[in-house]
């Protein structure tokens, strides 16, 4: 059984990551091996009812999860929508290179903390086709968004999927991972921003005026209100938990509840047909949010699920202890091998192979693994949907981005690691 259910996984697994050259959709493949995997689970279980109260035990535990992101992406593409992010990109001023570049990197930095690595991406590299003309400049620029962008999503727990996967599964609290992380993640945005300014030169050549900006019929009120409230309910959600104890995705519900009355009350004196035509009601936001990278979580999820109750994954965490010992270096393999592999999976089948009883809340090894998967999937381009999309929207070559980026990228890997190594030595001394 345990063959069969490793096969399909792996076989699975190979077709998203060949994605491009299939030609077949990764989520549909996703949603499959999810069903498949758990098929031949049932198929070999003796206790069908047993194997069934798992599958709705591991479900209600990624639901939540889905739910949180459904929210979030929801509430960001409100923002989107109303030109909320045109307020903060319209004071960019700079053009010299070597000083637009710590601008871009910083603002992606911060950005990524409150919303996620996604969007952030998404947000800034349609900022860099308005800002600049040249689309060379612009693949350096984006490759500083990307390493930002997965820096900052890795240090708050709604910054980074995975991220938010560990602080849902009780692995890390959101206070402790924005302490123990903030400086490992800043380290591995600043190095390679250091070596990356030092060789640019010279002035960018600005995009015409107007480009990328939306036709929109808002007042600058409406656009700072609900940039603020969206932000401020991004930024409440772990405040939210910690005092009413209920699941991150209930403080996340209550936000969209919230921000959706303030819409329809901002946009009541609007007449429109339905509020699906209104662009700037919640309901048309919700038919924009890209319910394939859900399903695909849920794919991904509920197979990595059955690795863990068939077993395989703590057969892997033996093996890998028998072998390589030091459960660092085995977190940091983690990360470099999230510059290949999707870090979702590798975080899910992690989470299986540690449990809480050996390994408890704000564990070295939970915030290693929230700095390894979420700053490692900046290595290669194809590392993480922060990178993916990129590429997506620039149509950024593999090896210019592993040839100018990658070096710098890795160095700052090892670099913010060694900077959470060395935080935790002097804070054990205090």
């Amino acid at each position: 059984m345990e063959f069969w259910i490793l096969s399909v996984f792996v076989a699975g697994y190979l077709c998203i990551t060949l994605e491009q050259r299939t030609g077949i959709n990764k989520t549909a493949v996703a949603l499959l091996t999810g069903v498949v995997v758990w098929v031949i689970y049932m198929l070999h279980a003796t206790d069908k009812a047993a194997v069934n109260g798992q599958l709705i035990e591991h479900l209600g535990d990624t639901s939540s999860t889905l739910f949180f992101l459904m929210g979030a992406m929801t509430i960001i593409e409100l923002i989107d929508a109303h030109n909320g992010f045109e307020l903060i990109t319209d004071h960019i001023t700079q053009n010299k290179k070597r000083v637009l570049v710590w601008i871009v990197g910083l603002m992606t930095f911060f950005f990524s903390s409150v919303l996620d690595n996604l969007t952030t991406t998404i947000v800034m590299v349609s900022l860099l086709r308005k800002l600049i003309d040249n689309v060379k400049d612009r693949m350096m620029f984006t490759g500083v968004v990307v390493i930002a962008a997965n820096a900052g999503g890795a240090w708050t727990p709604i910054g980074d999927v995975t991220t938010t996967m560990l602080w849902i599964g009780g692995q890390i609290s959101a206070s402790n991972i924005m302490l123990k992380l903030f400086l490992p993640s800043l380290v591995s945005l600043l190095v390679p921003l250091l070596f990356i300014s030092r060789a640019m030169h010279g002035y960018i050549e600005r995009a015409p005026e107007g480009t990328g900006r939306r036709v929109q019929s808002l007042n600058k009120r409406q656009q700072v209100a609900v940039l603020c409230l969206g932000l401020l309910i991004l930024i409440m959600v772990p405040v939210f938990k910690t005092y009413t104890h209920l699941p991150p995705f209930m403080g996340m519900l209550f936000g969209v509840g919230v921000l959706w009355v303030v819409t329809e009350i901002m946009q009541r004196a609007n007449r429109y047909e339905s509020e699906e035509a209104n662009p700037y009601s919640l309901v048309h936001a919700l038919h924009h949010i890209d319910m394939s990278s859900i399903l695909f979580f849920l794919g991904i999820l509920t197979a990595v699920a059955a690795l863990e109750v068939s077993g395989i994954l703590a057969t892997a965490s033996d093996w890998l202890m028998a072998h390589v010992g030091s459960q660092d270096i085995i977190i940091l393999i983690i990360g470099l091998v999230s510059s290949v592999v999707d870090n979702v999976p590798l975080v899910a089948a992690t989470q299986g192979m540690y449990s809480l009883s050996l390994f408890p809340m704000d564990n070295c090894i939970w915030e290693l693994l929230a700095y390894a998967a979420g700053t490692g999937g900046s290595i290669l381009i194809i590392g993480s949907a922060a990178g993916v999309a990129a590429m997506g929207m620039e149509k950024i070559n593999f090896m210019d981005y592993a040839k100018r980026v990658t070096p710098w990228a890795l160095l700052g890997y090892f670099a913010g690691a060694f900077v959470y190594f060395v935080q935790n030595e002097l804070l054990t001394l205090i």
